[in-house]
């Protein structure tokens, strides 16, 4: 009884899972193809946002402007100053009255006193005039937070960020340009779009000659053969109210004399399997449900067609 038991339990193991793996392909056109030196490796994440934009640190936005230095009146400005008015009088009044307080010939006067104070003012306004005198501002030299310097100033002091490089994406764009100056990654996101809907109505039909010249032979084949299987089952997928939210090119590249691009979609469709006897749901709803995919397209190097080559589920 127990040996019996043990044959039972395995025998409804191996029917579950034949069962499942059937299961897998009446559904729409399931991941597997080639992705060349990448098929064992998940496909790259799309950015965060739609449009990245390039990181760039936000100038301060402060409305407060630098008050000029005021320039307080030195020591003896004043005085000085006075002086100097004085000394000048007086020596327009020598000039004209014959002088006074015993002038040049008989020793020092007063007006000889203010002359040497007037001429000492003069020396100490040039030599602090020359010393206040405001050094050249050089470029940067205070804008250590500017973008164009690429200096920030978190934490204490001036810390200067190395400009980020290209991305593997953005280096993968430029190699296929490089053999096919027209390729614009947004019209070839349209044309993946198109193909997307194209296949799935191949898969509908069960027959997917009329789209044989967007996939790869490899992945003709592939799904074609899930295409037989649903026929042989009397079975048919529906893939309808098909939605995009976005769609983007996640990765390119080169190798092996090939060019490569995968495109992330994101959308909504209604997924499901009805029985072509009874046109009863086998699998799936008609609710729609939301749904992540890569796919790959391959080239040879240039501007050649582009064949699908590889689907997979995010």
């Amino acid at each position: 009884m127990r040996t019996r038991a043990l044959v039972l339990i395995f025998g409804l193991s191996l029917v579950s899972l034949l069962l499942l793996d059937t299961a897998s392909v009446w559904a729409r056109a399931t991941s597997g193809g080639s992705r060349g030196s990448r098929s064992y490796s998940s496909p790259a994440s799309p950015s965060t946002t739609p449009s990245s934009p390039s990181r760039t640190t936000q100038p301060s936005t402060s409305t407060s402007q630098p008050q000029p230095m005021q320039q307080r009146p030195g020591m003896f400005g004043g005085l000085m100053g006075g002086l100097a008015g004085f000394a000048l009088g007086g020596l327009i009044g020598s000039m004209l009255f014959g002088g006074m307080g015993g002038g040049f010939g008989g020793g020092l006067g007063l007006l000889e006193l203010l002359l040497m104070g007037g001429a000492a003012f003069l020396v100490f306004r040039m030599l602090r005039g020359r010393s206040a005198r405001p050094e050249p501002a050089y470029a940067g030299a205070s804008a250590y937070g500017s973008t164009g310097q690429g200096w920030s100033t978190g934490g204490g002091g001036a810390v200067m960020e190395a400009p980020s490089g290209p991305s593997d994406l953005d280096r993968g764009i430029g190699h296929i340009r490089s053999m096919d100056a027209g390729f614009d990654p947004d019209a070839f996101t349209e044309w993946a779009k198109g193909a997307f809907i194209d296949v799935q109505a191949g898969i509908v039909k069960r027959d997917l000659t009329g789209v044989q010249d967007r996939l790869t032979p490899q992945e003709y084949a592939r799904l074609q053969a899930q295409c037989d299987q649903l026929r042989g089952a009397r079975r048919t997928n529906r893939i309808e109210r098909v939605q995009f939210s976005r769609a983007e090119l996640s990765e390119a590249w080169q190798e092996s004399g090939q060019d490569w691009v995968t495109v992330y979609f994101a959308l909504s469709l209604v997924d499901y399997t009805v029985d072509d006897t009874t046109g009863a749901v086998v699998e799936g709803a008609t609710s729609p449900v939301e749904v992540q995919e890569y796919w790959t397209f391959a080239r040879p190097v240039g501007p050649k067609p582009w064949r699908l080559s590889a689907i997979q589920t995010a």
